[in-house]
């Protein structure tokens, strides 16, 4: 903990460049995957984290590069944790800044797992974890007290982080993580509407993806929890569904080009 909350800023910025970048990498073959699902070349549980870093292994040298994703989200969740230790946020709103320090440990929790996750892939040990989540669920609201009030919660939190993705999407608001005095015009123009794409997307998925987990709260019924999967899928049954689904693969995509954008700018500062 001492290692990180003193890293001089060279090393923080590299070590968030490092984080994006994979966290890119992995929106992009997630994207690439719904886009397959949507035209029927693949199965919707192929587009999923899991089945995407899978269908990388698959590849030459994937064994290597799987496990050099683990460690770019590795180092993503040591750049949050670091947030979550460092920032003190500003001075006018104690509530966002209560908001913020959640979101930066959650996705430090979040992004350690998937990164256990690319690990277990890369090294032989990972399964297809189709399940996984029901799993899980189904633990939680059987094992732990007050287990299915968690899982609600957890199910609109999840709703909340795809609302604010939405929010983020039409406001911009995601532009004032970069370093915009390096950025000319055009590319300031091009960026924010990557970002909007990508931000939209995310917004259908994840409040789709928090639907599915308060549905299996609500009629105490672990099958309902799924994930992104199944959100895709769910996309993809709606009328025109082969277009929305194309268009929030692409979307997804995007997003990754965003991740990975923004590793050329972002902004570390406190």
């Amino acid at each position: 903990m001492t290692a990180l909350t003193h890293l001089p800023p060279d090393r923080r910025r590299r070590l968030a460049q490092a984080g994006l970048i994979a966290r890119g990498v992995l929106y992009c073959l997630v994207g690439v995957m719904a886009v397959q699902v949507a035209f029927g070349g693949t199965s919707s549980q192929q587009a999923s984290q899991s089945g995407a870093l899978q269908t990388l292994a698959q590849q030459p040298g994937g064994t290597f590069l799987v496990a050099l994703v683990g460690v770019g989200l590795i180092a993503y969740a040591a750049w949050r944790l670091m947030q979550f230790l460092t920032e003190k946020g500003s001075e006018d709103s104690d509530a966002k800044n209560a908001v913020m320090r959640a979101s930066y440990i959650v996705r430090a929790v979040v992004y350690t797992a998937l990164a256990f996750l690319a690990f277990s892939t890369a090294f032989g040990s990972g399964g297809g974890g189709g399940n996984s989540q029901q799993t899980l669920t189904a633990r939680v609201m059987r094992d732990v007290p007050g287990g299915v009030f968690l899982v609600g919660l957890v199910g609109l939190i999840i709703i909340g982080v795809g609302i604010y993705q939405a929010y983020q999407a039409f406001t911009n608001d995601f532009m004032e993580e970069l370093q915009q005095e390096q950025l000319s015009p055009t590319e300031r123009v091009w960026i924010k509407r990557i970002g909007i794409a990508g931000h939209a997307a995310r917004a259908v998925v994840f409040t789709l993806v928090g639907t599915f987990v308060l549905r299996a709260a609500v009629q105490f019924d672990p099958q309902e929890s799924q994930g992104l999967d199944a959100a895709l899928q769910e996309v993809a049954s709606q009328p025109f569904g082969t277009v929305l689904l194309t268009l929030v693969a692409l979307g997804l995509v995007l997003f990754g080009v965003y991740a990975i954008v923004r590793a050329r700018y972002v902004d570390v500062s406190e």
